[in-house]
């Protein structure tokens, strides 16, 4: 990104005897790649009566098909063809008036690293740490307060910057990986400059450029190489529906319909469920849609083709760049549907083997495989989004381990859910969680209960789907439920210089988040190599006194897993599963460590969870 700066810098030197008239700020993406599938390239340029040059490009291979303008004169936008045969190298495009020129960029075409069509992405194998970089580390304190950028980092405010920062996750990379986890979604790093609430992420300012407070472009790109090193994957947090009132077009818009405009300020009714609605109101719809999902957030309007084009090229551009696995896309129905399903295609067109997760939050299995690829929607409604989130499934973990047992409440909520994965088209590549960023913390919502977390934590990890846990769970980080979010999102002790624990280290962790962290280790580092949980079937038995018993099975490894819900102790006669331990004799307790050489009778203590990897 400092090359492009300087490019920018030069371009904006070089316009000579127009440079009151006229001037050069950007060209978005700032660079591209040859070899892509699609050999279109759509560039935005900005600046000062951009509109009302020539452009030109002498490049072999490399050719402007189409150049249009809006009502805007600051703003051009390049069609551009970028022949198979194309070669990498800098391609100079020049600007002129009246023959003369007055702009020059230098844009530069770069070989696509090998392999990188055929990128592996996460998967069921994988376990994702979900982390706010705000909150997670501060490894530099020379970037916390930045010259230009409005908003100053004051720790003692819940809703204010903390500091943490890109170095901060690096500096951790070997205490995750220790861990167990597999892959990282971190919440966005692109540029906030907005007066406040800036450290969550969600009001993006540049969609091409890391919030200096947390790095830059290098940092993270570099970060994204440390992270494979260790045998990591990361995945990349992206918004589509709104962005920053701070962002830089916000004062100068190419068109009037670049955002949703209303004559006053209205806010989203946030129904989603509105857009799979066959019996949906005209006004109920626009309201989702076209709604602003908050003040400072304008809702983008992605039927405009140009800001399409803008955004599908943002998320290449940074796969590319950063050599991404994955990528979490916030709020998926709220943008234009089926500009979703246009970009999901391209996304697979150019990386078939990528996985994106939409964050589809609806409380009904059917409800939230409306989204998911191939589903056999009525309305026939391909979103081309491989993943979705499981938040049906999060919401009955939050009732099932604090209800009595009932006919239809506790652990039966668990079995419920999942009788309904005939929902979705690809239920093993849903995501699975028992918290995130925007809910209470699991321990709150356990009522504080490690023995209620431990059973939360066991399911999402053995059950199917692709797990991901909460930055802090492993430590037991607990706010009090619903303290709001700046609090939910509190700092990682010992990610601070002068903090005075270090629960990053084991010395610096209390017994209940030694016990925490060895248990979730033990998991996590069991899960790495387990087949059956990685791409084996699941069959369960229908909940009974409180006992909720699964199988993971594949051609090569069995997994049991029992789970007592109750307040006592129960010993469970297990010829009930007979169809799968019928061939089998002993076992090994995964989470006690001890052999089983009875199967037929098996003992849990309260609210406890049970693996066992059985032996013929």
């Amino acid at each position: 990104m400092m090359k492009h700066l300087v490019l920018l810098l030069l371009a904006t030197l070089s316009l000579g005897l127009w440079a009151q008239e006229v001037r050069l700020d950007r060209i978005e993406p700032p660079n591209w790649w040859t070899g892509f599938s699609n050999p279109g390239l759509q560039l935005l340029v900005y600046g000062k009566n951009i509109a009302e040059t020539e452009v030109s490009l002498n490049y072999p291979g490399f050719t402007i098909k189409k150049i249009d303008t809006t009502d805007n004169p600051n703003y051009l936008f390049l069609d551009m063809t970028i022949a198979p045969e194309t070669k990498s190298g800098m391609a100079e495009i020049q600007f002129r008036i009246k023959n003369k020129i007055v702009a020059r960029y230098a844009y530069q075409l770069k070989d696509r690293d090998e392999g990188s069509a055929l990128r592996q992405s996460f998967t069921p194998a994988d376990v994702i740490y979900l982390l706010m970089p705000d909150r997670f580390s501060n490894g530099d304190t020379t970037n916390d307060n930045i010259a230009g950028m409005v908003q100053n980092t004051n720790r003692a405010d819940p809703d204010g910057r903390h500091g943490g920062d890109i170095k901060g996750i690096a500096d951790h990379l070997d205490y995750l990986k220790e861990l167990g986890v597999t892959a990282l979604w971190i919440n966005p790093l692109l540029e906030n400059n907005q007066t406040k609430y800036s450290y969550h992420g969600y009001s993006i300012t540049d969609f091409y450029t890391i919030d200096p407070r947390f790095g830059n472009n290098d940092d993270y790109g570099k970060l994204s190489g440390a992270i494979h090193q260790r045998g990591m994957k990361l995945i990349m947090d992206m918004v589509f529906n709104h962005c920053g009132s701070g962002h830089w077009w916000m004062n100068d818009l190419p068109s009037p319909d670049w955002i949703n405009t209303w004559p006053e300020f209205t806010r989203s009714n946030y129904r989603a469920g509105s857009v799979s609605d066959p019996y949906v109101s005209t006004i109920d719809s626009n309201l989702f849609v076209r709604g602003w999902f908050d003040y400072t957030m304008p809702d983008l309007n992605q039927h405009n083709p140009f800001l399409k084009n803008y955004l599908i090229q943002n998320s290449i551009w940074w796969i590319e760049f950063a050599h991404l696995d994955g990528i979490r896309q916030d709020t998926h129905p709220y943008p234009f549907k089926d500009m979703m399903s246009e970009w999901g295609k391209r996304i697979s067109e150019e990386y078939p083997n990528f996985n994106i997760v939409g964050e589809c939050w609806m409380n009904y299995p059917a409800s939230v495989a409306y989204w998911q690829k191939n589903a056999l929607n009525r309305d026939g409604y391909n979103s081309n989004l491989p993943s979705v989130f499981d938040f049906p499934l999060y919401d009955a973990m939050t009732r099932a381990f604090n209800e009595p047992e009932g006919w239809n409440t506790g652990i039966l909520r668990l079995y419920e859910i999942l009788a309904q994965d005939n929902s979705y088209p690809n239920p093993d590549n849903i995501v699975t969680f028992a918290d995130n960023h925007d809910v209470n913390r699991c321990l709150d919502s356990q009522n504080n209960d490690i023995k209620k977390l431990k059973m939360a934590l066991a399911f999402i990890l053995t059950t199917r789907g692709i797990p991901q846990i909460f930055y802090g769970t492993e430590i037991l980080l607990t706010t009090g439920a619903d303290k709001g979010h700046g609090t939910i999102r509190q700092d990682f002790p010992g990610g601070w210089p002068g903090d005075s624990l270090n629960a990053f280290a084991m010395k610096g962790r209390n017994e209940m988040e030694k016990e925490m962290y060895q248990y979730l280790n033990t998991l996590l580092q069991w899960r790495k190599t387990n087949k059956a949980i990685h791409t084996g079937q699941l069959k369960h038995f229908i909940p009974s006194d409180g006992i909720y018993t699964y199988f993971r099975f594949h051609s090569e490894e069995v997994v049991m897993v029992i789970m007592n819900n109750n307040d006592e102790t129960k010993t469970i006669e297990t010829k009930r599963y007979s169809e799968f331990l019928k061939n089998f004799k002993t076992g090994k307790d995964i989470l006690g460590g001890s052999e089983i050489g009875d199967l037929s009778l098996l003992t849990l203590p309260s609210k406890t969870t049970m693996i066992i990897e059985l032996k013929r």
